[in-house]
């Protein structure tokens, strides 16, 4: 059997010719966007910061905002990230939180993420200063913060999707599109874990066809999570797309899973593909969400509160 790593290459390259000549015929996102970040590769000697906003779902209240940072030159990875604050157009911060550097699996990027309070809906931009490293100045990103979330919420109850399980006599490759899929992701329902009195931690991620490099990596770290915390809470993994072996590579023949219309990604202005990870109390109310990657660190202190009851 070849290395995985040797096949999520051959298969990415593959990949990239199907997507190609994608159509959305069939009435699904072509994940033909631009990458969450787009190294530029002119003037190395610029030491200008730029801005890349991972989470773009941003509503009032207490919110998780990650971004990236990099020069024409590099990824910005220094350890820390000073944020300040405002509403648009003004200069007298509302907010100063610090944002910590969080690598992504496979050392290839990382991102920075803090919560953030918004006080009300509407236009704020926020200024990002590297602390420690080897770059000085400031980025900043403008930010719309939306009145509520077409997905879940903090204090949302969420959908009772029937979604496919290995119970139903299913192949676990007509369940998911990754390459070395961890078999307790596929054990239960999202309706059977929401009447279950556990907690839940449900990842919504296409590991084969996702537009950002971060889905394959997020269903692996809940995988971790899983292995290091197993009789904390129910773990799944939804596939987005409801005909994984069908596909082949073309997506014009990708149909969407029911759960993608019915937890709002859908409705998502200018969504494709990318994940999200959703952490449910035993009530099936949500206790956190994490859309773009988050870290094991982060998963484990939501585990870790939800199982506290905090």
């Amino acid at each position: 059997m070849m290395p995985r790593n040797i096949l999520i290459v051959a298969f990415a390259i593959a990949v990239v010719f199907a997507i190609g000549a994608c159509s959305n015929s069939a009435g699904v996102p072509s994940p033909t966007a631009v990458p969450v970040i787009q190294m530029p590769t002119v003037d190395s000697a610029d030491q200008t910061i730029q801005s890349h906003l991972a989470t773009k779902v941003l509503e009032v209240g207490n919110q998780r905002v990650a971004f990236l940072l990099n020069t024409q030159k590099a990824l910005i990875d220094a350890p820390q990230v000073q944020i300040s604050v405002a509403h648009a157009g003004t200069v007298e911060p509302i907010a100063q939180v610090t944002a910590d550097y969080n690598p992504w699996p496979y050392g290839v990027r990382g991102s920075y993420a803090a919560p953030v309070e918004f006080p009300a809906a509407g236009k704020y931009q926020l200024t990002a200063e590297p602390i420690g490293g080897e770059v000085s100045g400031q980025a900043t990103i403008d930010i719309e913060v939306l009145p509520e979330s077409p997905v879940p919420s903090v204090g949302d109850t969420t959908p009772k999707s029937q979604t496919k399980t290995l119970g139903d006599g299913t192949a676990v490759f007509d369940l998911t599109t990754d390459f070395e899929p961890d078999e307790d992701l596929y054990q239960l329902s999202v309706a059977d874990a929401i009447a279950s009195p556990e907690p839940t931690v449900i990842v919504f991620a296409t590991p084969a066809f996702c537009t950002s490099p971060t889905c394959g990596p997020q269903v692996d770290t809940v995988s971790e999570l899983r292995a290091a915390h197993p009789e904390k809470a129910n773990y799944i993994h939804v596939e987005l797309y409801d005909n994984p072996e069908e596909i082949q590579g073309d997506l014009s023949r990708a149909q969407l899973v029911p759960a993608a219309d019915e937890w709002g990604f859908t409705q998502i202005p200018g969504w494709t593909n990318e994940s999200w990870v959703f952490v449910l109390d035993s009530q099936g109310i949500v206790h956190q969400r994490f859309e773009g990657y988050a870290t094991l660190t982060e998963l484990e202190e939501a585990l870790s509160e939800v199982s506290r009851g905090e």
